[in-house]
């Protein structure tokens, strides 16, 4: 069972999400909370695997509270995967989403389905960013314009040791697929493509496979879907 918490400050907004979650049989609500101070308190009593956050609270907004989460002093295992679920994607909130080390952006608008996957998705380590922000965002440009030039050259640098191999599995990352779903497009099988994930990782200097994306897409080496 997946452990959620719920982060929204419209009480109706979260009993639904509460609902909809909780009809896969799969995953279990153990927390709500109204603003991003809230979820902190919530989730550090509850612990839970993920936390569903919207950005716009009152106190403490959830790109915070995001930030907070994931870079606590915490074991990997201890810290909750984060999906923001909002009705703005604007490109700064995603951006600043993923920088604070939100593994997954899913907008309100999406189906039952959609979500209940999502969670499922990031409760399993993987990135997810909803496909119409993930086009708009490669054909924007976004990430490549905040690119700072000292911090180039290292990325360059860190771009030019992936082999090629590895540059499809960074691409297919960043277009949100699991590693089932990438093994299956390259045909090799899950494991192979774990390892790949891993080496990537090391070599680009990032925590995580939502890093991996963020870098990406800041250093033009996700193609577009």
């Amino acid at each position: 069972m997946i452990r959620v918490v719920l982060a929204d400050d419209q009480p109706l907004v979260r009993d639904g999400l509460a609902i909809l979650l909780a009809s896969s049989g799969e995953i279990e609500v153990v927390g709500e909370a109204g603003d991003g101070l809230a979820a902190l308190a919530v989730a550090a009593e509850t612990r839970p695997d993920v936390v569903v956050m919207d950005i716009r609270m009152p106190r403490m907004d959830g790109l915070e509270a995001t930030a907070r989460l994931t870079q606590a002093k915490a074991t990997p295992q201890a810290k909750p995967g984060v999906l923001i679920l909002t009705t703005f994607d604007h490109d700064d909130h995603v951006y600043g989403a993923l920088a604070a080390g939100a593994a997954g952006f899913l907008l309100k608008d999406a189906s039952v389905r959609e979500l209940i996957e999502a969670v499922k998705i990031v409760d399993r380590g993987d990135a997810l960013l909803a496909p119409s922000v993930t086009r708009r965002l490669i054909a924007d440009n976004a990430f490549a314009r905040r690119r700072a030039g000292p911090a180039s050259k290292a990325a360059g640098a860190a771009a030019a040791s992936l082999t090629p191999r590895e540059l499809d599995v960074l691409g297919l990352i960043a277009k949100g697929l699991s590693n089932a779903e990438i093994a299956r497009s390259l045909v090799v099988s899950e494991q192979t493509v774990k390892t790949h994930v891993a080496h990537i990782l090391g070599k680009l200097g990032v925590r995580d496979r939502t890093q991996a994306v963020v870098f990406a897409f800041e250093n033009g080496l996700a193609a577009a879907p």
